[in-house]
């Protein structure tokens, strides 16, 4: 179907559900969901290109004068919300952002992402990824804000009726898969109130584009429950933080390019060579896959968040896992991202990093098959395994020297956020906690 032919289908489908509004929806660099809420009667416009929006207000897109951008909905993306009356029916359209030259702006996260997948594809490879997206479920207040309490106590795959939270992550699910997720599992995580949803792995811009909705939904149907969803990185001190985990392949000509079966892990050159760039990156990748001060939060020994530069076909503790399976199932399993990240940007800097290393024919360490947690300093050093950074300074002083990471975000995504991140790291740096308060109000 060519593009004249999927804006006849999208106008066709939002007749036939009688839509009345569409959202044009886009990320800003930190990949925060925006959107444009548009008549139905402009949709043929929206899909001739001809819609422009004020790009000044947006996080790290423009100075105010050169606002003017474009949106550019992709018809691949049109769903209807589930959750609206039948006949005040909404659907959306993710979009991307393009100057009003008509070329694709430098600060559109999709388009960066896109830009990369470009390079995969001038090599030979397409990238799939699936997500594994964990969350915290938390009470609100009288006046609707979020506190930190938990809805239940329970622990890892708990159920009813430990587990309070299943009937809003039921409807979680459901929802979903009305809006066309193909969703692999559901259930409750480590943590009192924690939880996750897997679904199925895509070719890498509609893993983006899912994860964005994916979060969208998960807060959406949890306030309809009376509950806050929350994606940040350790909200609660002393227990499991919340990781998304990245299953990634490449597949060449049809075929998985990560399998070999006459290699004794069943893995390729390609395979082998992927995970010595993103390893090789791994400190750089940080700053975008982990890119609050909360996110370090996580990445300590202790909670099962990786923090040691090393990987296995056997463990969890390092920072790359090789699942079992085989065949076309063959991939490998990052561990460190958490899902703050801007997905766009996530998956564009680790597919980046996984190309670098097959264009250089990088070889990775020996797996490390013993638990990481348990070795002594003296046994990493011998190992040769490195450490992910401590910090959002340490990973933006990593990136700031990673010049290959730098590309794959451009100049103007990389200069915007992390001057955003080190302001952030400012600010947290010369406030007060209240942890200083309760060590030293009364000690000194």
């Amino acid at each position: 179907m060519d593009e004249k032919e999927k804006r006849a289908a999208v106008l066709n489908r939002a007749e036939e559900w009688g839509v009345k509004f569409v959202r044009l929806q886009f990320t800003d660099i930190f990949g925060v969901l925006k959107n444009v809420a548009i008549p139905v009667d402009q949709l043929p416009k929206a899909l001739n290109n001809e819609l422009m929006f004020d790009g000044s207000s947006i996080e790290g897109f423009v100075r105010i004068e050169e606002s003017d951008m474009y949106l550019r909905p992709d018809p691949d993306t049109f769903v209807v919300f589930p959750w609206r009356p039948h006949e005040g029916t909404v659907a959306r359209l993710i979009c991307d952002v393009y100057n009003p030259d008509g070329t694709p702006f430098a600060g559109c996260p999709r388009c960066t992402l896109k830009k990369v997948m470009a390079e995969a594809a001038a090599m030979g490879f397409t990238m799939n990824a699936g997500p594994e997206a964990e969350f915290f479920l938390f009470h609100t207040d009288a006046s609707g804000r979020p506190t930190l309490e938990t809805h239940d106590r329970a622990g890892y795959f708990d159920l009813t009726p430990v587990d309070l939270g299943e009937d809003a992550r039921r409807d979680m699910v459901l929802t979903l898969e009305q809006m066309g997720f193909e969703i692999e599992a559901s259930h409750h995580e480590v943590a009192p109130g924690q939880h996750e949803i897997d679904f199925k792995y895509a070719e890498a811009l509609t893993t983006a584009d899912r994860i964005a909705t994916f979060k969208f939904v998960v807060r959406t149907i949890a306030q309809r429950h009376g509950l806050h969803a929350t994606f940040m990185p350790k909200p609660i001190y002393g227990i499991n933080g919340s990781g998304m985990h990245v299953n990634i392949s490449l597949s060449k000509d049809g075929q998985n390019a990560f399998y070999d079966p006459s290699d004794k892990l069943g893995l390729s050159q390609t395979a082998y060579q992927f995970i010595a760039g993103v390893m090789t990156h791994a400190r750089a990748l940080a700053a975008v896959t982990n890119p609050t001060v909360n996110s370090y939060k996580r990445l300590v020994p202790g909670y099962e968040a990786p923090v040691y530069i090393a990987w296995s076909p056997r463990n969890r503790s390092p920072l790359i896992r090789v699942p079992a399976k085989r065949g076309s199932s063959t991939r490998i399993e990052v561990r460190h991202p958490d899902p703050s990240c801007n997905p766009y940007l996530a998956l564009a800097v680790l597919l980046k990093a996984g190309l670098d290393g097959i264009k250089k024919g990088m070889t990775p360490p020996p797996p490390t098959d013993k638990n990481i947690f348990a070795m002594t300093p003296a046994e990493l050093q011998a190992e040769g395994i490195g450490v992910l950074p401590g910090s959002l300074d340490e990973a933006l002083e990593a990136l700031a020297a990673d010049e290959v990471i730098k590309e794959a975000l451009g100049p103007h995504i990389y200069e915007r956020l992390t001057l955003a991140q080190k302001l952030e790291c400012e600010q947290y740096r010369t406030r007060v906690h209240q942890w200083e308060i309760d060590q030293y109000l009364t000690k000194f």
